[in-house]
């Protein structure tokens, strides 16, 4: 099991109020799966994905990730965590204005101390493999909106973490080169990577082989993407 969560609970103060944006989840993802994550505004997707990535830490509950127990974990450690297990990929595709897309891949090993030759073969790998090695000098106003997703997953795969952590990956992006991320995806998948995508958007969840659907903090449907992602559109 890569991951496991276990009766989590995410509790704020809003003003003298209590806001419970996680209520008992349970969840558990096989290495190797590829995960849909979809819930309405406000649902607690958002929060689930940041305990997910290690961004945030539960109130209460237990959450095992690639056998490290998150909460017994310092600032320190966690950092190291999300930097080593986790490859995060974001609507806005988060890249350094003024790097190339190398730079913007080699980033999160220079993190971890790698030395320049590994760093540039690892950057360069992970390039090829998102189908970008024409494209490694240009820095992001140079390249469409799609190109820079494929940056920012090469980024993410560069560091060969457990799991990539997508949030709302084609949000920014138009239908057609959001079909092209999808199918990126698909064949990272299918290649072995483990693939977690947060999403509103119920065709990009009936993609997915498993979705899990979350409504008011809750888990309230786990199963197959297509029928999880047809009941949430009822619902809506």
């Amino acid at each position: 099991m890569l991951i496991s969560l276990t009766d989590i609970w995410r509790t704020y103060q809003v003003g003298g109020e209590t806001v419970h944006a996680l209520r008992g989840v349970n969840l558990d993802i096989d290495r190797g799966e590829f995960v849909a994550i979809i819930g309405q505004s406000g649902s607690g997707k958002s929060t689930l994905m940041n305990v997910l990535g290690c961004l945030d830490t539960p109130s209460q509950g237990r959450y095992q990730l690639n056998g490290h127990q998150v909460a017994a974990l310092s600032d320190d450690e966690l950092a190291l965590i999300r930097n080593k297990e986790i490859g995060f990929i974001f609507q806005n595709f988060q890249l350094l204005a003024r790097e190339t897309a190398l730079a913007n891949v080699e980033l999160p090993l220079v993190y971890r101390g790698l030395k320049a030759k590994e760093r540039r073969e690892r950057a360069l790998a992970a390039l090829a493999k998102v189908r970008l090695e024409h494209r490694v000098h240009h820095k992001p106003n140079e390249l469409s909106g799609g190109q820079r997703q494929r940056v920012a997953i090469a980024r993410a795969l560069a560091a060969e973490p457990s799991m990539l952590l997508a949030d709302e990956p084609t949000g920014n992006l138009d239908s057609s080169t959001g079909e092209e991320i999808v199918r990126l995806f698909e064949e990272l998948h299918a290649a072995g990577h483990t693939v977690v995508l947060v999403t509103h958007e119920p065709k990009l969840a009936a993609r997915c082989p498993r979705a899990v659907r979350i409504s008011d903090g809750k888990v309230i449907a786990d199963g197959l993407g297509s029928e999880v992602a047809h009941a949430h559109q009822v619902e809506a």
